[in-house]
Formats: C-alpha cells, structure tokens, sequence
C-alpha cells in the first residue's frame, strides 16, 4: 500500500494467478458484491464506524493507488475503522477523485460515522469494476474499484482477526 505512516493501513500483497488458492469461506466474504456493512450487521447487534482521517490528498500520496483511478488535483481520503459490537473488524482506506464528488456525490466528504455502504449501496447508480484479494501476514485484504454514475472511487478493506470472516461459514 504505502508507508504505514502515511495511512492506517499496513502495506499489502495482492494476490496473483500464481498464488496458491484463497480458501472457499474467505473468498465467499472477499468477492462479496453487495454491502460488506449489510453482512457484517448478520453477525452482530451494532455495527459502528470510528474515522481515523478525513481530508484531501494530493496524487503523490497515492502510490500504487494511483494505478486505479484517474489523474486528478486532488483526492479525498477515508479511513475508519469499522466496528462490529465494538470490536475492530476491518480497516477502510476510501481513495475519491475530486471530480466523483461532482453530481450529488458530495455527500461521501461528510459521513462522519456512517459506514460507506450504507450509503454506496442507497445508490442506484453504483457498479463495481473488479475486486482484488490480498493479504497482510494472516490477514486478508480486498481493493475495489466502484463507480458513482461512472465515476471511480478506490475502497480497500483489511479484515482484521475478530472479523467474522474469519469465524463463520459462508451464508
């Protein structure tokens, strides 16, 4: 990803063809294509968000994110913790090109404390270009790259252990 400091999130390897393969269970949670906050609130009684950092980056400090979304003057920058009964379930990095907050989209620089999907997937207009598994040590990882009426945002999520990925069996 990048360097740790410049993001909450640990740097990660994202799996190719050549890597052995993800276990059924974890690659049902990873290719998810609806809300992962929808399924996180099957397993829980309280689903929250803790924002970690809010505000508008410039291109330099995308790094490899930079591959994934267009060039652009600025990018807002997310990233929460997500929380499942108050315990640490995932890390979310949400990377936004300034002109994907153009057309109504300005709503996603003020969530504060609402999990993004409640509000990416309120949206008619949300199609997801692809999904990329990854990993950090024992943990596993996903990048996707969504588009608001065609516009592109970045979302990477790293699962942490008290995840029920990790604990359940596929629903």
């Amino acid at each position: 990803m990048s360097d740790p400091k410049d993001s909450i999130l640990p740097p990660l390897k994202w799996l190719s063809d050549q890597d052995p393969p993800v276990p059924t269970h974890i690659k049902d949670w990873l290719m998810e294509l609806g809300s992962m906050t929808r399924r996180f609130e099957n397993h829980c009684t309280y689903i929250h968000i803790k924002p970690q950092r809010e505000c508008f980056i410039t291109r330099d400090k995308l790094k490899e994110e930079a591959a994934h979304l267009p060039k652009s003057t600025r990018y807002w920058l997310r990233e929460v913790i997500l929380m499942g009964d108050n315990q640490p379930w995932l890390l979310g990095r949400t990377v936004i090109p300034q002109e994907t907050l153009f057309e109504h989209n300005e709503a996603l620089i003020n969530l504060g404390d609402v999990p993004l999907g409640r509000y990416l997937f309120s949206i008619d207009k949300l199609t997801r270009d692809y999904i990329h598994i990854g990993r950090k040590d024992t943990l596993w990882a996903r990048r996707s790259r969504l588009r608001l009426t065609g516009k592109p945002l970045l979302l990477t999520e790293l699962f942490l252990a008290a995840s029920p990925l990790y604990t359940t069996n596929p629903i």
